[in-house]
């Protein structure tokens, strides 16, 4: 009687093996090949900033306080704005247009991103 226990015994612990490694081996999935070689991280691209087709570049900003009367009107404005501009120079922001009422406040919204108020230098004492 012994001996059969014994063999139950080593029957269900050889089917508990056998059926652990079957289970094992469905969820590991076993290269067939050489494992292949990571390649180097990447660094994550930057977004592109677009830059939208009417706004130009800080470099195309045309200066308020020395553009000629050509060049301010290039910029969309009539040609008594452009004079008007050019008699209250100087300005030293460039809102200045609008909270002197220099331009209308629907031409300097168009404007806005397209002018600079530079200032002239101040001589050293």
């Amino acid at each position: 009687m012994e001996k059969k226990i014994t063999a139950i015994l080593v029957i269900l612990l050889a089917l508990t093996f056998a059926t652990t490694s079957i289970a094992a081996d469905t969820k590991a999935v076993k290269p067939t090949t050489a494992p292949a070689v990571a390649a180097p991280a990447k660094a994550p691209a930057k977004p592109e900033m677009k830059v939208p087709a009417k706004m130009p570049a800080k470099a195309e900003l045309v200066d308020i306080n020395s553009a000629t009367k050509e060049q301010l009107m290039a910029l969309s404005l009539t040609d008594a704005d452009a004079q008007k501009v050019i008699a209250g120079r100087p300005y030293a922001k460039k809102d200045q247009l609008k909270i002197k009422k220099i331009i209308p406040d629907a031409s300097y919204e168009k404007i806005k991103d397209k002018i600079i108020a530079k200032r002239a230098a101040k001589p050293k004492k």
